[in-house]
């Protein structure tokens, strides 16, 4: 009797390590009352959206009590072709003074470049039209105030946002401390071989096995704080036709030393993919929502990751890098957006650059790959030269 007893307090204690599931819930009596805000037109007529002029911000939300923001949804459209990455989405809970979400709007909705296309995940979701429907289903808790700012950045007006803020109130204090966070990160990085060149697959010599240097890595979050991470967009722009994906990641848990016990083996195995992936593929915790249709690895590629089944916990600091080819070899504009949940931090994180410097790098395409094929004849003396030599 005493062995079952036992075992039966074991098996409860275990209970809320694993996340329920809507099944376990849906059927269960609610303690809060549903709540929206919204840009319908209170006139009575169909004008449902708001004007948010160039170079302004509007506070689309401020929201008093305690609750849980559940969803979120936008549409906006402009005459700045830029314009959801000239926009800027910005959060903050409980009366704090530093914002915990600072990112251009179409980044955050898993859009990156200012384009539009389709993504699906389980927390974001761009929808039909093309990718014209922004939502969030990340939960986002608040104990006393949540406010949501929205910063034209651009030189043009938004002449229609629409919006729906979906949110519970609750009576009592959300059961966690823990404040919803996403960071912008970008970096237009160097290779960091012996030789200078752009070495991967060993095609300009033997591979380097260089030491360890995290200071050449790209940093998608460092922070300090009790918290845990729970994914990430990650918009990859490569100059080369070359596989961008051979860096590895690496995550450091509350101050542990090298090497840490989170390390992978390639960019796209942290992407729960394999073999170099050049093709479209959405899962509610990973996928390749955009990929380039260039030569090769040439250009624009999206990825996201979402630790949905087991965020990665942390009681003091958390950092998350990654390499830019093996070794860092490759030249890469990478940006990403990171989510995590952690305590409010006394200190700002860093200030999200301004529109000038978030802008794309130029595409490259045929014309240019002709201009490099033209260089590469007069190195070989502008004798009969296929291309392969």
């Amino acid at each position: 009797m005493k062995f079952f007893f036992f075992c039966l307090s074991l098996i409860f204690s275990f209970i809320p390590v694993f996340a329920q599931s809507w099944e376990d819930t849906i059927w269960q009596e609610k303690q809060y009352k549903t709540e929206r805000i919204s840009s319908y037109d209170k006139s009575g007529g169909n004008d449902d959206f708001i004007v948010i002029p160039k170079h302004s911000k509007v506070t689309i939300a401020e929201i008093k009590g305690k609750g849980i923001i559940k969803h979120i949804w936008f549409t906006l459209a402009s005459k700045d072709p830029m314009i959801r990455k000239n926009t800027v989405i910005r959060m903050y809970w409980d009366k704090h003074p530093h914002s915990s979400v600072e990112v251009p709007l179409g980044e955050f909705f898993g859009q990156g470049w200012g384009e539009e296309y389709l993504m699906n995940s389980a927390l974001i979701v761009a929808a039909p039209k093309k990718g014209k429907a922004m939502n969030s289903y990340i939960p986002m808790p608040f104990s006393s105030q949540a406010k949501i700012e929205i910063e034209n950045e651009s030189d043009s007006d938004i002449s229609s946002f629409y919006f729906y803020i979906d949110y519970e109130s609750w009576p009592k204090d959300p059961p966690s401390s823990l404040r919803f966070h996403a960071l912008w990160n970008r970096s237009i990085t160097e290779p960091q071989t012996k030789s200078g060149k752009e070495n991967e697959w060993a095609l300009l010599g033997e591979t380097e096995k260089a030491p360890h240097n995290t200071d050449n890595h790209f940093v998608v979050l460092k922070t300090e704080g009790k918290g845990h991470f729970i994914g990430l967009n990650l918009y990859v722009d490569s100059p080369t036709p070359m596989w961008y994906g051979e860096g590895d990641d690496a995550i450091w848990i509350d101050g542990e030393k090298w090497p840490p016990r989170l390390h992978g083996t390639g960019t796209e195995d942290l992407f729960n993919t394999a073999w170099c992936p050049k093709e479209v593929f959405m899962h509610p915790y990973f996928g390749y929502p955009r990929v380039t249709d260039s030569i090769g690895w040439l250009g624009r590629t999206h990825l996201y990751r979402f630790w949905l089944e087991s965020p990665l916990s942390f009681e003091k600091n958390f950092q998350f890098n990654l390499e830019h080819g093996h070794a860092n070899s490759l030249t890469l504009d990478l940006v990403s957006v990171a989510y995590w949940y952690q305590t409010l931090s006394r200190d700002p994180f860093p200030i999200l650059p301004k529109k000038e410097f978030r802008q794309n790098q130029p595409e490259i395409n045929f014309r240019h790959i002709h201009q490099w094929r033209d260089s590469f004849r007069s190195e070989k003396g502008k004798r009969k030269v296929w291309g392969n030599e």
